[in-house]
């Protein structure tokens, strides 16, 4: 470009000449001090001159240079997107690219303006490009942000038919003089039919054809305007705006669609009293799944899909277009075990005899204290439940969140009265064990809103008399925890338990309760948390991409975050009192389900976990190279809250099987412990 540049001033006489006189008359002869380097009038409009004719000149080479390429990027050709086993076999794929050109005379009108309402209302009237746009364009690229959403639908069309999605200037350049020269031409409407069949709208469909199938299984002819906003909101990026995916895209999705109803009543497209019609937001249908994702194979690529969007550069859209190669974590020996192991304890189930045994999820995770997620149980069949239980942030871990509040306070101390110093906490430490003890803060006793008197509440209501810590987390003692809890602060316990690997949006409210597991974390990070410890303090995120491979080019992938929240000495500790859990405590299930308390991987540490009412049952268990968490909880198909397991598996009212997590974890660690 420079050479160019050059090239041009030379071939330009004048242009030249102004640089020559500019430069020999400057510093300015016969002046003095500042004087002699202050510019004349005449040399200030050489300047003006120059620099302006030199921008010409260079702007009308560049266009001249621009060719409209030949060849639209090839959508219908891409290959799948190929998920692999962490020993390189296949394990699945997703679809080819779903795409239909479709005639614009084939789309109504009330589409065609939804469309240009929400992305460029003057699409009409201007030539291509929108000079306001490609200043805030160019502005937020130098600021390094994302510049979507200062272009065209020209200039959105170039992008998606001709140019990679690169946010470089150059590649911006490239956008704006293609867009001119094509908008001469090329008819608007030949250029707004090509961008509605280029177009990404999610669910791997590219064209407005195949979106509509997608999202209300009809033909665009008969998609009606408060369709048709929806299907423009998507164009702003329907990774965040299929209502599929999140609440949080549901909920912008309906506020944009809303927008873009007004939009097409603003510019006279539809009547105030036709859009009065449209209060109710249309809702899509369910996103179809892939055949070939059936059993687990779906719940592992959604898994390693999610953590592909969220630690690569790889737009959705781009994903979309397909060819990438996945190799995951996932083990395959292992996953097999691990499904047997639920498909086993579920085999106990007799719902077409009884109501407690009706709606009973599982979710489970297995993972390696280095982070990598080997084994998932996600729920009976991908194709029949598309929701992840392995993934879900909707079940209280009860005393399974225990461990964290002992790590806490090994790590912290506690505070026994405001303003003094904390005191050191050693596993010795002793602690009241009794039933109904008033749960104390610094300032005194706690009272809830209701005015009571908080107490502890142990297990059967059974009291233990003084108790060390190690002993009362052996045996699940709560009212220790309880206090506990309290004494060294739950702020400093909730830190204590993201530190070791759960999020922080999944933490619970934090009243006493909170040092019980109020909190709802996911089985995939209950299980890398207590890895942590396994692994002697070092905290490695979860992640289940080793690498990616695109066009034989490796793809940059975030490696996951190591840090080191407790010393070796503090996991021991914990170690060491879960491993108790387990010979002589709380957790024997496993012990008796595995017929001993170690391994061929050694000596196994665990810790069961329930909640008052009787809503969630767990275990998480470790050894040294494997770190498992099995949950159990019954949903309400109607509104998806938990109910209680009370009577599961035929036992008696107000009991259920508590021991079911720990022998479904016992099974799958004979098979691959």
């Amino acid at each position: 470009m420079v050479r160019s540049v050059r090239g041009f001033v030379a071939r330009s006489p004048r242009l030249a000449a102004a640089v020559r006189r500019l430069r020999w008359g400057y510093p300015r002869p016969g002046r003095q001090g500042i004087r002699r380097w202050l510019p004349s009038w005449r040399q200030l409009l050489t300047l003006v001159v120059g620099t302006l004719g030199l921008l010409t000149g260079v702007i009308a080479f560049a266009y001249e240079r621009t060719q409209i390429p030949t060849d639209l990027n090839s959508f219908a050709t891409q290959q799948d997107n190929v998920y692999y086993w962490a020993d390189g076999t296949e394990m699945g794929r997703t679809g080819q690219v779903n795409r239909q050109a479709l005639p614009l005379s084939k789309v109504p009108a009330s589409v065609q303006w939804a469309v240009l309402s929400a992305e460029n209302a003057t699409f009409y009237t201007d030539s291509g490009v929108s000079p306001s746009g490609m200043l805030r364009a160019v502005y937020e690229m130098v600021q390094g942000r994302d510049t979507q959403g200062g272009s065209t639908i020209t200039q959105q069309y170039v992008k998606n038919a001709y140019l990679n999605r690169d946010q470089t200037l150059s590649r911006k350049i490239s956008e704006i003089f293609i867009a001119i020269k094509l908008d001469s031409k090329l008819s608007k409407q030949q250029i707004l039919e090509n961008y509605l069949n280029t177009s990404w709208f999610g669910r791997g469909t590219y064209g407005i054809a195949r979106a509509a199938q997608a999202y209300y299984g009809k033909d665009v002819s008969q998609l009606d305007p408060s369709q048709a906003a929806f299907m423009a909101t998507l164009l702003k990026g329907a990774g965040d705006y299929d209502p599929a995916i999140s609440r949080a895209n549901h909920d912008r999705a309906k506020v944009r669609w809303a927008w873009v109803l007004d939009r097409m009543v603003a510019n006279g497209e539809l009547s105030a009293a036709q859009r009065a019609k449209y209060t109710v937001f249309p809702e899509p249908i369910e996103p179809k799944r892939t055949i070939g994702l059936s059993g687990q194979t779906g719940y592992l690529v959604e898994t390693a899909k999610a953590y592909t969007a969220a630690h690569t550069k790889i737009s959705p859209a781009q994903f979309d277009l397909g060819g990438y190669q996945i190799y995951t974590t996932f083990d395959k020996p292992k996953e097999k075990a691990l499904t047997s192991a639920v498909q086993n304890m579920k085999s106990g189930l007799k719902p077409e005899q009884r109501e407690a045994d009706r709606n009973v999820r599982v979710g489970a995770a297995s993972v390696v204290p280095d982070g990598r997620i080997v084994a998932l149980y996600g729920g009976e069949d991908y194709l029949k439940q598309g929701f992840n239980d392995a993934n879900a942030a909707t079940v209280p871990a009860g005393s399974a969140f225990t461990p964290f509040v002992y790590a806490a306070a090994l790590r912290d101390g506690v505070q026994l009265q405001r303003g003094a110093a904390r005191t050191p906490v050693t596993p010795d430490t002793v602690y009241n064990g009794d039933d109904k003890v008033p749960v104390k803060t610094p300032e005194g006793p706690y009272w809830d809103r209701g005015g009571k008197m908080a107490k502890t509440a142990n297990d059967g209501g059974k009291s233990w008399g003084r108790i060390s810590l190690r002993e009362a987390m052996a045996q699940s003692v709560n009212g220790p925890y309880t206090q506990l809890g309290m004494d060294v602060g739950l702020d400093h316990v909730g830190k204590a338990a993201v530190d070791a690997g759960l999020l922080p949006d999944t933490l619970g409210a934090q009243v006493p309760a909170f040092a019980l597991g109020n909190s709802t974390p996911s089985v995939i990070r209950m299980a890398d948390a207590y890895g942590t410890f396994a692994a002697g303090g070092t905290h490695t995120e979860p992640y289940s991409v080793l690498r990616i491979v695109h066009g034989g080019a490796a793809v940059s992938l975030d490696k996951p975050a190591v840090t080191q929240p407790f010393s070796p000495q503090i996991a021991g500790a914990v170690t060491q009192a879960l491993e108790g859990a387990v010979q002589r405590g709380s957790a024997t299930a496993a012990r008796d389900a595995l017929g001993g308390t170690t391994t061929r991987d050694g000596q196994v540490a665990g810790k069961t976990g329930t909640v008052q009412d009787n809503t969630s049952a767990w275990f998480v268990g470790y050894t040294k190279h494997l770190s498992t968490a099995v949950s159990l909880f019954r949903v309400d198909p109607k509104t998806q809250l938990l109910v209680s397991l009370d009577g599961l598996g035929g036992a008696p009212t107000g009991q259920f099987r508590t021991d079911w997590p720990a022998t479904a974890w016992a099974d799958y660690e004979k098979a691959v412990g």
